[in-house]
This record gives C-alpha cells, sequence and structure tokens, in this order.
C-alpha cells in the first residue's frame, strides 16, 4: 500500500524532476501531495535561507495532510478499540 503512495509522491513532487517540466495534469496531481511542499520548504530553507514568513504558505497543506491522516487514524483505531 505503501509503495502506490510513495512512488508517485517521488516522482511528482519536484524531487526527482524539475516540477514546473511536468505536464499540467502532473502538476495538478503533484499540488495535492505533501512531498511537494515539503521539497518546498527543505529547498527554501537550505539553498535560499528562508525564514518562517517565506515557507508559511508551504507549511499549510502539510498541516492540513498531517490533520486529516491523524483525524483518519484516530477513527480507525477507536474502532478497533470497539
Amino acid at each position: 500500500m505503501t509503495f502506490f503512495f510513495f512512488l508517485p509522491s517521488l516522482l511528482l513532487s519536484g524531487f526527482a524532476f524539475p516540477f514546473r517540466g511536468m505536464p499540467g495534469w502532473a502538476q495538478a496531481i503533484g499540488e495535492v501531495l505533501p512531498l511537494t511542499h515539503f521539497v518546498r520548504v527543505v529547498r527554501g530553507i537550505l539553498l535560499k535561507g528562508n525564514g518562517i514568513g517565506n515557507i508559511g504558505p508551504e507549511l499549510w497543506p502539510i498541516a492540513l495532510f498531517a490533520a486529516v491522516a491523524m483525524f483518519i487514524a484516530m477513527k480507525r483505531y477507536r474502532q478497533t478499540l470497539d
């Protein structure tokens, strides 16, 4: 299951290939993936020296993904306890 999420995430995030060089449909899928935003945050900090003001817009999609994943995990965990 992880393979089906990890491989497209790796290929469409801009980590392996330039994001702007991808077709439009691939960019649209890549924008939804949290790894895309994580790569932008890391590159911004390490290569450009960006601060929290510059990377803030990229942190929201990561936080949203984490919140949704946590909600699903909590629901699944409660189901196993009952």
